[in-house]
C-alpha cells in the first residue's frame, strides 16, 4: 500500500509519521477522527486536512497494527 501523504522526517516531530510534511502527526489525526465523529467538524478544527489525508492516516494506523490474537484473562 502506498502512503504518499504520510511523511517521516527524523528532524520533525521526533520522526513520528506526519501528514504531508506538516507538524500534524498521524496519531493526532486518528485521535481527532475518533473525537470529531462529524467529518465537517473535524475539517473545521483542522482546515489544512483534506479527505485523503484523513483516509490515509486511518489506513496507515490500521496497517501499522499487527494481526495477532491476544488472549484476555477471564473475568
Amino acid at each position: 500500500m502506498s502512503f504518499d501523504r504520510i511523511t517521516i522526517d527524523p528532524e520533525q516531530m521526533n520522526g513520528q509519521p506526519c501528514i504531508r510534511g506538516m507538524r500534524l502527526t498521524v496519531r493526532r489525526v486518528v485521535e481527532a477522527a475518533a473525537l470529531y465523529l462529524d467529518r465537517a467538524e473535524l475539517k473545521r478544527e483542522y482546515p489544512e486536512l483534506d479527505d485523503d489525508d484523513i483516509r490515509q492516516a486511518l489506513e496507515y494506523a490500521a496497517e501499522s497494527l499487527d494481526d495477532q490474537i491476544i488472549t484476555l484473562g477471564a473475568a
